[in-house]
């Protein structure tokens, strides 16, 4: 059996992010195991920029991005087990994983870092009815074609979803000489970042159709096109309102799963919402020792952010494998009106140094409107935010001397006040 201090499970960007902060922090009995061909995650095939304005204050391509971390990692020469596919992961930190080269191993570690990232929503997840033809696929595939492959997979395009892999595909696609008809997405208002609306869409005059939905797929060999239709307030489809659109393509931009199945295996504990890990002010999973961090915890609008969340986890790590199990959580962090979800789920107040970051999505658009955190009838704190859409993510910073006023019975609760 190998022994290492902290396994990380995924070289994406919060993987590396992890490592690299680790080994800083002097440890460096550490391991990455990816099941791809090479580190990078998702990020290898972002070809566009946008990324790294946080971390590195300048503007950097997927790869670029990612390649920062990678040299950092073959400067430190920390181990990395590429084509390593996980099968396993016990509550008592054993790591069971399978390659070519060594066969079924087994790993004992000190501490285990999360950090598989998700997966695309397929079209099975949201029953479209039709026939199934060829060429219909998720925007991560599309991109990966585009970007990686060199194939253009399709001339006439349809997309379902108003995701930010999906916007930007809108764009990537029409530079390749492709015309994409329309992007159809259910919901009143887009599940991307406003910039990419702008940049990807409006900019290039291709139309976002709100309130909308694909309610048949047309073909027999290949897509031939699709019927579009409104949607009520209660997001069925409005008959009388659709109409044909021909493609040879659909591209579903439907949403992110976080891939937890091993997670589950582990015993760990999963939110219903986010679909990633229940976690407490360290990052640490209902499991001592095992912590999640990036889109395996929660789906993320920037790279940024997944790096920052990556380093807690790897500094939470270190402190569990220098000073034992944490004090337990004993203060509920709950989703309040308007609130969809908040991570981390619970806290321990003495556990935290100075102060902690909070994330969250709301439910529906609201302008100028007051984002409170409560407990009880007490309120911690008020803020006025101008805009708050669910295709952003909300940042919410409390200090530990705010959270020391918090009441262990009633909990904390985020929410948004309106008027």
């Amino acid at each position: 059996m190998l022994n290492y201090d902290i396994v990380i499970i995924g070289g994406g960007p919060a993987g590396l992010g992890a490592a690299v902060e680790a080994y800083e922090k002097g440890v460096k009995n550490i391991v990455i195991i990816e099941r791809d061909k090479y580190l990078g995650g998702i990020l290898e095939q972002c070809i566009h920029n946008g990324f790294g304005l946080q971390e590195f204050k300048e503007e950097l391509t997927g790869p670029e991005y990612a390649q920062r971390f990678i040299d950092k990692v073959e400067e430190y020469d920390i181990n990395v087990m590429l084509e390593t596919m996980v099968l396993e992961i016990t509550p008592d930190r054993i790591v069971k994983a399978v390659n070519s080269k060594e066969g079924v191993f087994t790993i004992k570690a000190g501490a285990i870092i999360l950090a598989m990232g998700c997966r695309e929503r397929p079209r099975g997840a949201i029953m479209i009815p039709g026939t199934r033809p060829a060429g219909i696929l998720t925007a991560g595939t599309a991109q990966r074609y585009v970007n990686m492959e060199g194939y253009l997979p399709g001339k006439e395009i349809v997309i379902l979803g108003s995701g930010d892999v999906g916007l930007i595909m809108a764009r990537r696609l029409t530079l390749e000489g492709a015309k994409v008809k329309a992007v159809v997405e259910l919901m009143p208002y887009s599940s991307g970042l406003t910039r990419n609306i702008v940049q990807c869409l409006e900019d290039f005059n291709i139309p976002l159709l709100l309130s909308h939905t694909v309610i048949e797929i047309h073909g027999k060999d290949r897509v031939e096109g699709v019927t579009i239709a409104k949607v009520d307030e209660n997001r069925e489809p409005i008959m009388e309102t659709a109409q044909y659109i021909s493609c040879d393509t659909l591209i579903l931009s439907v949403g992110l799963i976080p891939e937890n199945e091993l997670s589950q295996k582990a015993g760990i504990e999963l939110d219903p919402i986010t679909g990633g890990p229940i976690v407490n002010e360290m990052l640490e999973t209902s499991v001592p020792g095992i912590f999640a961090c990036g889109n395996v915890l929660q789906v993320h609008d920037l790279v940024d952010n997944v790096t920052a969340e990556a380093r807690l986890a790897a500094n939470s790590a270190i402190r569990f494998i220098r000073e034992g199990e944490f004090g337990k959580s004993n203060i509920a962090v709950k989703a309040g009106n308007g609130i969809r979800y908040v991570v981390p789920q619970k806290i321990n107040v003495d556990n935290i140094e100075k102060r902690i970051k909070f994330r969250m999505r709301p439910v529906n658009v609201y302008n100028n409107a007051m984002l409170a955190v409560k407990s009880g009838d007490k309120y911690l704190l008020r803020q006025k935010r101008q805009r708050l859409t669910p295709g952003e993510m909300i940042d919410v910073n409390l200090s530990k001397d705010i959270l020391k006023n918090a009441n262990l019975e009633e909990g904390i609760v985020f929410l948004v006040e309106e008027g």
